[in-house]
């Protein structure tokens, strides 16, 4: 048996392949491109709601939202170094994000507006998050499968707390309620579009199916989005931004509006709201932060030279 039919039989008894598993270069190269982004979009996905930690209307909720922020640096962390396993270095990784050519979720280009846009996000955004990251404990690169099981548990916090946001302000008063449906209503569409473009349109879907590390479709992780939310949508009294949105019997599914797939590329492709502010933030932040990287590369280095002369 090659290695490439091993491999291919790991894949297909659902057996994890590990770091030192022999893979394919493009199975590897997919990967890291998957595992980066996704770390990347942690890491940006910080910024947004990290602006509004000092303005929360209470105590208890910057605590609650302080918490929040710390999660998604931890998920960047375990991404990255999953990503690490496949052979790439951390600092070529941030640098391809920091030089524009590694992407991120489109929806952190989005600006934070108002308190309830906070709700929105968490509601929204990392509920898109969750329908995509639970297919993803099955994924089938060991490293990657593992992070995703404690990230899907602290996103499935950090989508309630989103959701009871949205429910005290669209219990509120008429102002509050306004609020809450104009978080909605910006928030929706860019939400959808966190699932990537259509699955015949998508240049990476077919072969990431192919080798189990996306477990499911583009279009059909949407639909269950788009399921999920409209039912929310009533529970919170507010209007459905898609006016197209109408439940289908014979399919069990609801039927919904076009995207705007030109505003998606666009923001994609570095002209977002928030593109330019959201990169240079990171890179000054990285640069501020050099500091701590020499000297923990300092303390490891002296540690070692210390090892060795109490082994000589």
């Amino acid at each position: 048996m090659t290695p490439e039919q091993n491999f291919m039989r790991k894949i297909e008894a659902e057996e994890k392949i590990e770091p030192k598993d022999w893979m394919p270069d493009a199975y590897r190269k997919n990967l890291v491109r998957q595992v980066s982004q996704h770390a990347h979009s942690e890491v940006i996905g910080m910024q947004p709601e990290g602006n509004w930690i000092t303005r929360a209307p209470s105590l208890r909720r910057k605590a609650i939202l302080l918490s929040k922020v710390q999660d998604e640096g931890g998920h960047g962390l375990y991404l990255y170094s999953a990503c690490e396993t496949l052979g790439v270095a951390r600092e070529e990784l941030v640098a391809a994000m920091q030089q524009g050519i590694a992407k991120y979720a489109s929806i952190f280009n989005y600006p934070a507006q108002t308190w309830a846009d906070v709700g929105a996000i968490g509601w929204l955004v990392d509920g898109a998050a969750i329908v995509n990251q639970v297919s993803l404990q099955r994924t089938s690169y060991g490293p990657y499968s593992r992070a995703m099981i404690r990230i899907c548990k602290e996103e499935s916090f950090h989508q309630r707390q989103g959701f009871e946001i949205m429910l005290v302000l669209a219990s509120g008063s008429p102002e509050q309620q306004a609020m809450a449906q104009d978080a909605l209503n910006r928030f929706y569409w860019p939400s959808l579009m966190m699932f990537g473009p259509h699955d015949a349109e998508s240049a990476h879907s077919a072969r990431s199916m192919q080798w189990k590390i996306k477990r499911e479709t583009n279009d059909d992780l949407r639909q269950k989005f788009i399921d999920q939310t409209a039912e929310q949508v009533k529970v919170l009294g507010l209007t459905h931004p898609d006016r197209d949105l109408k439940w289908n019997a014979e399919r069990g599914h609801y039927d919904s509006g076009d995207i705007d797939w030109d505003e998606f590329y666009n923001v994609i492709n570095g002209n977002g709201h928030a593109n330019r502010q959201r990169l240079a933030h990171h890179i000054q932040a990285h640069e501020e932060g050099a500091w701590v990287r020499e000297a923990m590369s300092a303390y490891k280095a002296r540690r070692k030279a210390l090892t060795a002369q109490q082994a000589a």
